[in-house]
């Protein structure tokens, strides 16, 4: 499963985006985190996620889920 950094996330709409570790931008759509645990993404915060594209070449992030290191 991929992982990225939240680039930026306004809580209100649910949209945003992530880089990957190669640079690769995706966005955050507020169906991304649905059924998952997030209420809130904050910038530099890890995440893994599964990839999609749209039609138009969209890379989309969705099955969001917070990386934690133990």
């Amino acid at each position: 499963m991929p992982q990225g950094t939240v680039r930026d996330y306004d809580r209100s709409t649910g949209d945003g985006s992530l880089l990957m570790d190669d640079e690769t931008e995706v966005r955050i759509l507020p169906a991304s985190t649905e059924g998952s645990e997030i209420r809130d993404l904050r910038l530099g915060q890890r995440v893994d996620f599964r990839l999609a594209e749209e039609e138009d070449g969209t890379k989309v992030a969705h099955d969001l889920h917070i990386v934690t290191f133990s």
